[in-house]
């Protein structure tokens, strides 16, 4: 009988460490890490609890007016920190990220009697940009077009713990105001990045529905000479959706500029 006491206090014991553990801050600061799909993230906060979210780039939070008295948002390199100062019903948050314009939405509520809060972490898959158009005759030395425009789609929405530098790919500066790069006026280009590969030039450029209609998008309304164009999705959604915007990835034999 003292044996089994014994052996019952043994495994008390260790179970009630293990629950210690499991419930130390050194585990809580793990974050969730939270898949982005396109669907709008579900997020109660704690009234007087700070929420802290990490995103793959740096970020911009956009706030209802109806909560921004309640609700504090800071963000800082690619992280947002949420404090809400008083109780309120679900509201839509959109953050962009600043360099690619991918959007993330969150239905947020607070109440005053909230859970213990844990950090999060969104990511994104990383995606395969859609089949390149060939425009002229390939001709790429070392670096074929499919590469230069993997390595583009990359940059702008692989998560940023998988970017690598890859040799004999250099970044080049590119102006970012609007460009008229699309025939009708209807989609509003921006260039993001650009970069040099031997003689070749690949740019990002980020394409937005200016209008309440979708849009197809068809490399044969492109002005410029270009080598490839390569869109990151076909068709935009009528502006103020989450999928209004896209990227198309350029290869050029010349800059940007001189070949608009």
């Amino acid at each position: 009988m003292q044996a089994n006491s014994g052996f019952r206090y043994l495994i008390t014991t260790w179970l009630g460490l293990a629950c210690l553990l499991i419930l130390s801050p050194a585990h809580a600061d793990v974050p969730e890490r939270i898949e982005w799909k396109k669907a709008p993230i579900r997020l109660t906060l704690t009234v007087g609890e700070e929420q802290r979210i990490e995103f793959p780039a740096s970020v911009k939070v956009g706030v209802p007016a109806t909560i921004q008295p309640l609700l504090r948002t800071q963000s800082v390199d690619g992280t947002v920190y949420l404090l809400a100062h008083a109780a309120f019903a679900a509201n839509r948050l959109m953050v962009r990220e600043l360099d690619s314009g991918r959007i993330y939405l969150f239905d947020v509520e607070a109440t005053k009697a909230g859970g213990p809060v844990h950090p999060i972490q969104i990511y994104v898959k990383e995606p395969h940009a859609t089949e390149t158009t060939p425009v002229e005759n390939q001709d790429a030395g070392q670096l074929d077009y499919v590469q230069l425009t993997r390595f583009a789609a990359q940059q702008l929405y692989a998560p940023s713990r998988l970017l690598k530098d890859r040799p004999g790919i250099v970044r080049i500066p590119v102006e970012r105001d609007p460009v008229d790069l699309i025939h009708g006026g209807t989609i509003e280009a921006r260039p993001l990045v650009a970069w040099r590969a031997g003689g070749l030039y690949v740019t990002a450029v980020k394409l937005t529905n200016r209008t309440d209609q979708a849009q197809t998008l068809d490399p044969r309304d492109l002005r410029g000479a270009w080598l490839t164009a390569t869109f990151q999705h076909h068709r935009l959604l009528p502006r103020g959706d989450e999928a209004d915007t896209t990227a198309v990835y350029l290869i050029s034999a010349r800059p940007f500029a001189a070949s608009l």
